[in-house]
């Protein structure tokens, strides 16, 4: 009976006991996520409305954001749609004729002489997508490799065509020959995929002259027999151009208005007393103005592709930023050291690769397509893999350590007076921005952002201007909302940190919220804790 009791015991005993060990593997794996014995004391900064906002002034600012954002979609979608698009038969192209083309296999081959619509500056880009249909019944996919060969002469002012791209041109940007491009023509019973013949960046003429020829298609159509080859003309709408450039203007004025009032906000305190939110705000709004960017206009007055180019490079710029602006922040309310090389210096490693490779993305094949209107990245598959993998490796860094320093500044913070506020409202803003780009990025580009890139092949469902308004309007009212948050409340108090009791004489119950020199020693936790306990008192 002895023996039966003590089996007993050990069965119920053994969940307490892992549980007891579990408790312990937990405590020692604490210590390396809050390891709260070297950091610096609460630092003293200024008094942001942040803290003296009630529920009701929270949810005023959450529902002004999300009624100016709704407003913004609202304005998209009753907008233009962003392209416009006509198509013509590939038979009609042909020099001897429909019928006798389709006859003898010219489908096939070509050339297909085409003349462009009407293009102006608002157009923007122009590109020329190539569809194909043929009469297989086979239930099998047919992925057949083939290759184009495309000339492009440009119509003057006076009708004359000047030779853009193809044998002996001399525009600008123009290779010496012809070149063979190689293309993919993916089948499912009778539809092809389309596939994009050229894209032209920069509009030089109103109109251009477009010789198609296709090569190691005849073998195909003998068994396929390709039945019709429609090509499509695409470009941007210049309604939706006008309504772009209004509404870059609009938040331009608005962006510059909200950059002066929280400068002048500030200019009552000394640099060295803004908190850190404050101080990236600062840098965050003139960088959102380069967002909007004050001189787009000029792409559609200088003839040049340098305008388009810059923009590019503005908002990469911005979008890093912001990103850069998450990790310093979810850090620097933990640590008040801030030195280049150990708080900034890792956190520039981790994000300066996303920057270049956007930056390189742009630029490579910027640079390639306006020297050869034909180019596609899938041309160049081993550097773009090369470079789509490390994109994949930069951006899975950047949300393991964002991950972690969230992690730690809740373990940590989460149950401070004021950190908490400040967490919960960076946090919950982050989440929105992140969420709603994330929700548009998969439902207009798909999972493959980096493959299916709209820059390159168009491949876009948009009906309207509600993507752009989105976009723009989530990160500008975003910014608004946090400048607002983080601008300073009252007049502006005495700060003196070299007298603890000086300080504490100057200020209210609810600013006593960081520590004194004499704790400067003190773990981040118990240099907070006599507020902590006071709150809860």
């Amino acid at each position: 009976f002895h023996n039966q009791y003590l089996s007993v015991v050990s069965v119920f005993c053994l969940p307490r006991a892992s549980l007891a060990q579990f408790s312990d593997l937990f405590s020692e794996f604490n210590k390396y996520i809050a390891p709260a014995y070297h950091h610096d004391r609460c630092e003293r900064s200024v008094h942001m409305r942040l803290y003296s906002m009630n529920k009701r002034e929270f949810a005023t600012v959450f529902l002004a954001f999300f009624a100016c954002f709704g407003l913004g979609i609202f304005i998209g979608l009753a907008g233009p749609p962003i392209t416009v698009m006509s198509k013509v038969s590939g038979s009609s192209l042909l020099p001897n004729g429909s019928a006798d083309a389709t006859g003898n296999g010219h489908l096939a081959k070509g050339p297909f002489v085409m003349r462009t619509p009407l293009m102006t500056t608002y157009s923007q880009q122009l590109w020329i997508i190539a569809k194909l249909t043929t009469d297989n019944t086979d239930d099998e996919m047919v992925d057949k490799k083939f290759h184009i060969n495309v000339q492009i002469e440009g119509l003057t002012a006076e009708h004359k065509p000047t030779a853009v791209y193809g044998v002996g041109s001399t525009g600008r940007g123009v290779g010496a020959e012809l070149k063979n491009r190689t293309r993919h023509l993916s089948c499912s019973y009778e539809d092809c995929d389309e596939f994009t013949v050229l894209h032209i960046g920069f509009l030089d003429y109103a109109h251009y002259i477009v010789t198609v020829r296709f090569y190691g298609l005849e073998a195909f159509h003998q068994r396929y027999n390709i039945r019709t080859v429609q090509f499509y003309f695409k470009s941007y709408n210049p309604a939706f151009t006008q309504i772009e450039i209004w509404f870059r203007f609009i938040f331009v004025l608005f962006t510059f208005i909200i950059t002066c009032w929280f400068a002048h906000t500030l200019r009552r305190y000394p640099m060295n007393d803004w908190s850190i939110e404050q101080k990236w705000i600062s840098i965050l709004l003139p960088l959102l103005l380069l967002f909007n960017n004050p001189i787009f206009p000029l792409i559609f007055i200088a003839n040049s592709w340098f305008p388009g180019m810059i923009d590019a490079l503005m908002q990469t710029t911005f979008l890093c930023g912001l990103l850069m602006f998450w990790l310093c922040v979810y850090h620097g309310l933990r640590q008040n050291d801030r030195k280049f090389l150990t708080f900034y210096l890792p956190k520039l490693i981790v994000v300066l690769p996303i920057w270049l490779c956007a930056v390189v993305l742009g630029i490579w094949e910027k640079c390639d397509e306006l020297n050869d209107p034909t180019y596609s990245h899938f041309e160049d598959s081993q550097n773009y893999n090369g470079l789509k993998v490390f994109v994949s490796i930069a951006g899975a860094m950047y949300l393991l350590y964002l991950g972690l320093l969230m992690l730690k500044a809740y373990s940590e913070l989460r149950s401070m007076p004021y950190f908490d506020m400040r967490l919960r409202i960076l946090t919950l803003l982050m989440l929105i921005v992140l969420s709603i780009t994330l929700i548009v990025t998969l439902q207009h580009f798909g999972f493959d952002t980096l493959e299916d890139n709209f820059i390159a092949q168009l491949y876009t469902s948009y009906k309207s201007s509600a993507q752009f308004m989105c976009f723009y309007g989530l990160l500008n009212f975003y910014l608004y909302a946090m400048a607002y948050v983080y601008s300073p409340s009252g007049p502006a108090p005495i700060i003196a940190k070299d007298n603890p009791t000086f300080s504490m004489i100057n200020d209210s119950d609810e600013e006593v919220m960081y520590g004194s020199d004499e704790e400067s020693r003190r773990p981040l936790n118990s240099a907070c804790r006599k507020g902590n306990d006071y709150d809860s008192d």
